[in-house]
């Protein structure tokens, strides 16, 4: 493995442990869901890093977007 492959992976783990930190915080209406969501993720990362790193995108991505109904701050 090159020096630089292992920075990825450092990088994708970082942000998969942050994306877990999230998913824990969630509520449990919503935690169920994003949990097993986050736990595919994990699985593709140690089969195919590049393309978990593109669904953790997408898993984050979706986290930050408030769903319908639902109050954001400020409301």
């Amino acid at each position: 493995m090159a020096a630089d492959d292992r920075l990825e992976d450092d990088q994708l783990a970082r942000r998969l442990r942050e994306a877990h930190r999230r998913v824990r915080l969630l509520p449990a209406a919503d935690k169920e869901r994003a949990a097993r969501r986050y736990l595919s993720i994990c699985d593709l990362a140690k089969r195919d890093p590049e393309r978990a790193a593109t669904r953790l995108d997408a898993f984050l991505s979706a986290l930050d977007t408030p769903r319908e109904g639902e109050n954001t701050l400020g409301d």
